[in-house]
């Protein structure tokens, strides 16, 4: 294992973090300094500042995201985060983002790899989203969301779109762009007054209160890694 995907799953640090520990020289592995390319093994000795390192239990979390809390594991303004949300005793951490106004299902776990992977755009992974808008799309309007918009960073891919009312859309995309549902809305004359994810990688928290979480079931996991799995061999 990459030694900054051991220090995500020991709960040190998100990796990004953890590959600024290693620059620091803050890691050390059987006593000599870490390196971004150093690969850890069973029997070797993990230290932060001195202090050892050990692999937690893998945890995955489901949680129906309230507005106004931020999709981060702290927040230098203060404001309540979703990682505060959830009580486990491993070091849990959001799997890609949901603006503070967003609600829906988040992932939330200390699989780095999985979450790297279910975050990452190349892997397509599909996300459901119910969204209020201002006025009523017409059906040209959709179909334009269909075929894709262009936005100010390239034209958006391919999405499937159904009327769910007179200002209310479903909307499912495979990309993860900062703000494409609500851009892409924009881009076709109808603002987003409310955004809710309903579906993430198959997974639905609607049966959960919002605030309210559980630990995915083994096979819910499975379905996870085999989706990562079918976009790999793609």
């Amino acid at each position: 294992m990459r030694l900054n995907a051991y220090l995500a799953r020991a709960g040190v640090a998100s990796r990004r973090k953890a590959d600024e520990l290693i620059k620091a020289g803050r890691v050390t592995v059987n006593g000599e300094p870490g390196q971004l390319n150093t690969f850890v093994g069973a029997r070797d000795r993990v230290e932060v500042d001195g202090r050892p390192a050990e692999k937690q239990r893998l945890a995955y979390v489901l949680l129906h995201k309230p507005a106004g809390v931020v999709t981060t594991a702290s927040d230098p303004q203060g404001r309540r985060t979703v990682v505060e949300l959830v009580s486990v005793p491993e070091r849990v951490v959001p799997v890609g983002r949901l603006d503070a106004d967003t609600t829906g299902v988040l992932l939330l776990t200390n699989d780095g790899e999985l979450a790297h992977r279910l975050a990452h755009p190349r892997y397509g992974v599909e996300k459901t989203y119910v969204v209020d808008v201002e006025g009523a799309p017409s059906d040209d309007a959709l179909a334009a969301l269909e075929r894709g918009v262009e936005l100010d960073d390239g034209r958006s891919a391919a999405a499937r779109v159904r009327r769910l009312g007179r200002s209310r859309v479903e909307l499912t995309i495979h990309e993860g762009r900062k703000h494409q549902v609500k851009r892409m809305l924009d881009a076709v004359g109808h603002p987003v007054v409310r955004l809710h994810r309903s579906i993430y990688a198959g997974l639905c928290a609607d049966d959960l209160e919002p605030g309210a979480w559980r630990a995915l079931r083994a096979d819910e996991v499975d379905q996870l890694r085999g989706i990562v799995e079918k976009t790999i061999r793609k």
